[in-house]
């Protein structure tokens, strides 16, 4: 299988990982944050509005919700390269946990410093009511993502894809 087909396959399968724990995460009430907000802050990017007072008080987007879920799985993609880049090709061939992990804790860099403080939500959440529960949160799903990244991988290289 061509290597970026298989990239493109392991972020998309490491984003859905992410998708499916916050599924079962709502089934038992606990929300996370709703991409519709990071499509709405790119789609005020594009007005020339980078950082917001409180993302949820900005006015809506149209397609907010369609832009998020398409950035949420362009990102995850972009770090799924980001593993190859920095471990290598040979990882694709032979996925390991540790650095799926890695890469799903650097990961936490984004949002921690860039889109909550542009959210309105400051470094690390620090302007959230529970910035600790927040921080947790966090890094579970983007340890999840990281899973996500090994577990794709492996059921990649299982499938014999006919060429």
């Amino acid at each position: 299988m061509n290597i970026i087909l298989k990239i493109l396959l392991i972020g998309i399968g490491a984003t859905a990982t992410m998708d499916i724990y916050a599924f079962i995460l709502r089934l038992f009430g606990i929300n996370g944050l709703d991409y519709k907000f990071l499509g709405r802050w790119i789609g005020h990017m594009l007005n020339g509005t980078f950082i917001h007072n409180k993302i949820f008080e900005s006015p809506a987007i149209k397609n907010e919700h369609i832009i998020g879920q398409f950035a949420h799985y362009f990102i995850g993609i972009a770090f799924a390269f980001l593993l190859v880049i920095m471990f290598g090709k040979k990882w694709l061939e032979s996925p390991s946990l540790f650095p799926a992990l890695v890469i799903g804790l650097l990961t936490m860099v984004a949002p921690f410093f860039l889109m909550q403080p542009a959210f309105g939500f400051g470094i690390a959440g620090s302007n959230l009511p529970n910035p600790n529960k927040a921080r947790l949160m966090s890094l579970i799903i983007h340890c999840v993502y990281g899973i996500g990244l090994f577990l794709s991988a492996l059921l990649i290289n299982r499938v014999k894809f006919h060429q």
